[in-house]
């Protein structure tokens, strides 16, 4: 089955029903959206207090699933997204936990619980964050996999605007 998307590069092509390509780098997307994930809703943009979530698509600052289905979108279009893991944080990695002595934090990692977040440098430097699943009398066991790594994401997405590159 091949997959197709609807170009997105102008409003007067939207509400024509679009034409056969992607939309460029640079269209700007504003939608509302709903995450769920395993039944449970974790995030959303719908609601008192909340913004719509606004892309620039090409630019990869979304997961690639959501972009993907979003580009193939017209105003006013509501549906409902189903991203893999593959497609969205990617799978999960056993090798990435791993187990730390508590002298490796400040304090001797006191007060740290399971499910809380730290954060710490690799060897090249670079920060990354790590949720703390398991605190032993002298370890730390960390998960530095993404939150949602090896899960499914469903979408509940409603275009609300599309702005062309330049425009």
């Amino acid at each position: 089955m091949s997959k197709s998307y609807l170009c997105v590069l102008a409003a007067a092509a939207v509400l024509a029903g679009g034409c056969s390509k992607k939309p460029a780098v640079g269209t700007t997307v504003k939608f509302n959206y709903t995450l769920t994930v395993d039944g449970k809703m974790l995030e959303t943009s719908v609601g008192a207090g909340k913004e719509p979530a606004t892309v620039i698509l090409g630019k990869h600052s979304i997961i690639p699933g959501l972009e993907d289905a979003l580009a193939g979108m017209k105003i006013g279009e509501k549906r409902k997204v189903t991203v893999t893991p593959e497609k969205g944080y990617g799978p999960y990695h056993p090798e990435g936990v791993t187990v730390v002595p508590k002298s490796s934090f400040q304090n001797g990692a006191a007060g740290l619980k399971p499910g809380m977040m730290v954060s710490g440098h690799g060897a090249d430097g670079r920060p990354f964050p790590a949720k703390v699943t398991k605190v032993d009398a002298d370890s730390i066991t960390l998960d530095m996999n993404h939150p949602l790594a090896g899960k499914t994401l469903s979408f509940d997405v409603e275009v609300l605007s599309v702005q062309a590159a330049g425009t």
